[in-house]
């Protein structure tokens, strides 16, 4: 299939980024994109060969970067809820070693079990963070390398997608509850511009909370986050990547 025939998920949104599809005048657009490379190229540092799983793989790029790792991996599958974003990827990056399909993160099975999984901005997306990550767990090999990301300021309050907040103590704490051993973390700082978001000028924001203040009037705690944030750390978000391992007995 040629890609003009691809069906392709929206890039105008704010959780779905195609590359090459971005407008010249989206820079928070671009800026997300480069932030996620970023966060695979990280975590394909890690890749020792093996089975690789990258779950919540979107339309596919971060799961070719991490296939190309210097230790060749032998099978990387890249997984996706979304399934319009599971065939885009497949039809784009698919190979004798890379495959993908549609599936949810917290249900997923395999009895091969994986020598690496990454799963990069996913956790405040779903109901149960712990239970995600303790899937995660199970699927891993002994001695496999877990490798997630998360934002550590707020978000919750402008990002409807978005279920939970995090602070880089309360993700590292995931790691201790699941007896996993934390190994190397990256940390990222995006500005953002808030008259930007304020006017609207970007296409990708129209997927921002509505009714921003009847959100702050019912969850007065989310104010005082954000007022604390922006105190403490500007007009920023900001991520931690951390990469985990499991004991090897």
């Amino acid at each position: 299939m040629t890609e003009t025939m691809k069906e392709s998920p929206s890039s105008i949104s704010l959780e779905r980024l195609v590359p090459g599809t971005l407008t010249d005048d989206d820079a928070t657009g671009q800026e997300t994109l480069e932030l996620h490379m970023a966060r695979y190229r990280f975590a394909s540092g890690y890749v020792n060969g093996g089975r690789v799983l990258d779950c919540a793989c979107g339309v596919g790029y971060g799961t070719a970067i991490l296939a190309k790792s210097e230790n060749k991996p032998s099978e990387v599958l890249g997984v996706d809820i979304d399934p319009k974003a599971a065939n885009y990827a497949s039809e784009s990056y698919a190979s004798e070693t890379v495959s993908f399909r549609q599936g949810d993160g917290c249900e997923l099975r395999d009895e091969q079990g994986f020598d690496t999984i990454v799963s990069l901005e996913t956790v405040e997306h779903v109901p149960d963070p712990i239970a995600l990550l303790a899937n995660f767990a199970n699927l891993l090999r002994p001695g496999g390398k877990l490798i997630a990301s998360v934002p550590v300021t707020p978000s919750v309050d402008v990002n409807p997608y978005h279920l939970h907040d995090f602070t880089k103590a309360s993700f590292r704490k995931f790691g201790t509850e699941l007896g996993l051993k934390e190994i190397d973390a990256m940390d990222q700082v995006q500005p953002f511009s808030p008259f930007k978001i304020v006017s609207g000028n970007e296409a990708r924001l129209d997927d921002m909370r509505k009714n921003l203040l009847g959100y702050y009037l019912s969850h007065p705690k989310a104010v005082y986050s954000r007022i604390r944030s922006t105190l403490v750390d500007g007009f920023c978000n900001k991520y931690l990547t951390i990469v985990w391992q499991k004991p090897d007995q």
